[in-house]
């Protein structure tokens, strides 16, 4: 869930437990600690009256939902704030506020940041609260796999699903079209395409030095896991030849300006180009489906979906961007109320089809992925059932791909290099090695054992 204004989709997710299991790590859940109201002598005690929660989330839409659950729920009322996007700035601000003792009770957080707030005692374990352990098979397997640490959660339940975030290609079809070209099978296709697009006036794609998670998620396709886990050890392989093939090829587009470097993700300058047709593609999520369609008005029923570019013409892979969770921040006094709103919003389902329709989330809850408007043509890609190709991206993501503790150090070390890639100071080797060995310092620094 990174997620400027966006959330995802798992349809048939079969993506299996990726892996986020931190046995060596232990946070005892927060709640307030030595308050009646605290999940941290295992209790969770529901309030004994009304009570006010905050949160933060950045779904858009996400006040119409809340607004729903204060009308049913006038004991337990819910005060929204909108945020940025994790590593936009909520992140910090989390972690500034948990270090003030001023934590929202809950928080959205995305699948590889838990274990970094769970590494800095940021998270509650509402494993205690009612309702939560058995909630674990209302979502599809691979989330909760998420959510809970230990074989079996012995090492707790540390947030709820929300959504994941299988990656596609958005194309203008019209474009396409007028200039004799299908989607792109291969990404040798695709940088022929942008070689063809930019003799046209036009840019097949940005690059943004603002989404480190995107281009994980490219990493991710080809295999190219930034961490292993072996114990209680970690092995840090940021930089590896799989990871060098994408680095190389993107390296290469930049060079010959085939793709534009001046626009960052999420901005009202990619909008514009969008609008304007400018730039023609944009390889994202699930969720990125609204993020076109509430930002490019003027394009309706001009763009598709197919899948992501293969680097070996035959195979099916696809990355994954993105999936958030709602978690109860360490110091909540009401961590069972704050349980339970984080269960209803993510299967009730009139809260899921809220999302859906105005954020765009793909719900992790079973219960969602019938959700009537996901089995339908969608209009403003011209009538296509686009969430099929997502369906089917959401079977191919390796299930073997490891988030490391310190994924927040990890990606901030992504942003600058690629910015000093921009400014043409490094390539994108040169950042692979040098993500590779901060991230190596920055685990060695939580008093992780890493190994070579």
């Amino acid at each position: 869930m990174a997620m400027r204004d966006r959330t995802s989709l798992a349809r048939r997710c079969t993506l299996g437990a990726v892996a986020l299991s931190l046995t060596a790590v232990t946070a005892c859940g927060g709640g307030g600690g030595d308050k009646a109201d605290g999940a941290a002598d295992g209790s969770c005690k529901p309030a004994s009256g009304n009570v006010t929660l905050d949160y933060w989330s950045w779904v858009p839409g996400m006040q119409q939902a809340v607004d729903l659950w204060n009308t049913e729920n006038p004991e337990i009322q819910v005060k929204l704030k909108t945020v940025p996007s994790g590593n936009a700035g909520t992140y910090q601000n989390l972690s500034n506020a948990l270090k003030a003792d001023k934590a929202p009770d809950l928080g959205q957080v995305e699948y590889d940041s838990l274990a970094s707030f769970r590494l800095k005692e940021g998270l509650t374990d509402i494993s205690s609260c009612p309702g939560v352990k058995e909630a674990g098979d209302k979502f599809v397997d691979w989330t909760w796999s998420q959510v809970e640490f230990g074989a079996g959660g012995k090492d707790g339940v540390w947030a709820v699903p929300q959504d994941t975030g299988p990656m596609a290609l958005f194309y203008r079809k019209d474009i396409y079209d007028q200039l004799g070209m299908k989607a792109p099978a291969t990404w040798d296709e695709y940088a022929e395409q942008a070689r063809k697009l930019k003799k046209a006036g036009k840019l097949i794609t940005h690059f943004s030095q603002t989404d480190p998670n995107w281009f994980t998620g490219l990493l991710w396709q080809n295999k190219a896991t930034m961490f292993e886990r072996d114990g209680d050890s970690w092995k840090v392989t940021v930089d590896r030849p799989e990871s060098r093939q994408v680095a190389d090829y993107w390296q290469k587009m930049i060079d010959d300006k085939l793709v534009a470097t001046d626009l960052q993700g999420f901005s009202p300058a990619l909008y514009k180009a969008w609008n304007t047709g400018e730039v023609v593609t944009w390889i994202s999520a699930a969720w990125g489906y609204s993020t076109i369609r509430d930002n490019a008005k003027s394009t309706d029923g001009k763009w598709a979906v197919a899948p992501m570019p293969q680097w070996k013409e035959g195979d099916q892979q696809a990355g994954n961007w993105g999936g958030s969770t709602t978690t109860v921040m360490k110091g909540s006094e009401h961590p069972a109320e704050a349980s339970k709103f984080a269960l209803w919003l993510n299967t009730d389902p009139d809260a899921l089809e809220i999302l859906n329709r105005e954020g765009g989330l793909y719900p992790a809850a079973k219960a969602g992925l019938e959700l009537p408007a996901l089995q339908q043509p969608v209009d403003f890609y011209g009538k296509q059932k686009i969430f099929d190709v997502f369906a089917q991206a959401s079977g191919n993501v390796d299930t073997g791909f490891t988030w490391g503790p310190t994924m927040t150090d990890t990606y901030r070390y992504l942003s600058d290099g690629t910015a000093a890639v921009i400014a043409g100071e490094k390539t994108l080797g040169d950042v692979l090695k040098d993500t590779g060995s901060q991230s190596a310092d920055s685990l060695r620094k939580q008093s992780l054992d890493v190994t070579e």
